[in-house]
């Protein structure tokens, strides 16, 4: 299917300009939408990549840069550069601010604004990416040629973490979680009005350890959920620029979230 794509911006609720891309099949009519949310990266070249597959099957997707309101400093190379001694830090210690806060004392400027926004800083950071997701949505959703109707969302890592949890908070027809946090708190999962989808890497015990307890209150609330669990990959298993990149679980995932899409969000 052939697609047009463009760059465009709308505003937050506090009147924020918001960057993203969008992109939709080129022949006139009315489409079901998709919102992809990007990883910690922001919106990159890998990101538009898949709302590009998703549009040539069909869509209208939508892929909004969340760091619009950082401006330049969270650009894909900056966080690659401050997160390579983030993560020479054990794991346990990348959330502690005495740990975060030695490490920044030694960092170029840049480098040290990058961590203090998007790790020392989080708290103050979520809130104002969930209102911009929510604009996000608020945005596809008046679009002429969108089916207001079906709109789905996905993400991967931050991405999808923060997917989950605007799907507590909006009446999505649809939402695909690449190895995401639990919404918070975990009884919110009561207000998700579409099914789930959810996939897992074997060898992310971080993420993985809130799977059971995300299970039980799907039961609970009796949510439509599904989930797979590939077995021996590593988290960011589906982008194929990570160096951790499994193509066999990369594109048994894209044709099951495919499907799903396919299932709730066209007729």
């Amino acid at each position: 299917m052939e697609i047009i794509e463009e760059d465009v911006t709308y505003t937050s609720s506090d009147g924020t300009e918001l960057h993203a891309f969008i992109v939709r099949p080129q022949n006139s009519g009315q489409y079901p939408g998709i919102i992809v949310i990007h990883e910690i990266w922001g919106l990159n070249d890998q990101v538009r990549g898949v709302a590009r597959r998703y549009a040539g099957q069909g869509y209208v997707v939508l892929a909004p840069h969340l760091f619009s309101r950082q401006g330049e400093i969270l650009n894909e190379e900056n966080i690659k550069r401050a997160m390579k001694p983030l993560f020479s830090l054990p794991r346990e210690a990348r959330s502690d601010p005495s740990a975060l806060q030695s490490l920044m004392e030694n960092m170029e400027e840049t480098d040290r604004q990058v961590v203090q926004i998007l790790f020392a800083g989080r708290q103050s950071l979520e809130p104002n990416i969930l209102e911009d997701a929510i604009a996000s949505y608020q945005y596809i959703y008046n679009l002429s040629f969108v089916r207001g109707d079906r709109i789905g969302v996905t993400g991967f890592c931050f991405g999808a973490g923060l997917a989950f949890q605007v799907s507590t908070l909006l009446p999505f027809s649809a939402s695909v979680i690449f190895y995401g946090a639990n919404p918070k708190p975990l009884e919110s999962v009561s207000k998700i009005s579409g099914p789930v989808l959810a996939f897992y890497a074997g060898e992310d015990d971080m993420v993985d350890a809130g799977i059971a307890a995300l299970v039980k209150v799907m039961i609970k609330y009796k949510k439509t959920f599904a989930m797979k669990l590939f077995e021996g990959v590593q988290h960011a298993f589906f982008n194929e620029t990570s160096s951790v990149y499994n193509s066999s679980a990369a594109e048994d995932a894209w044709e099951m979230a495919l499907a799903f899409f396919n299932r709730y969000l066209k007729d």
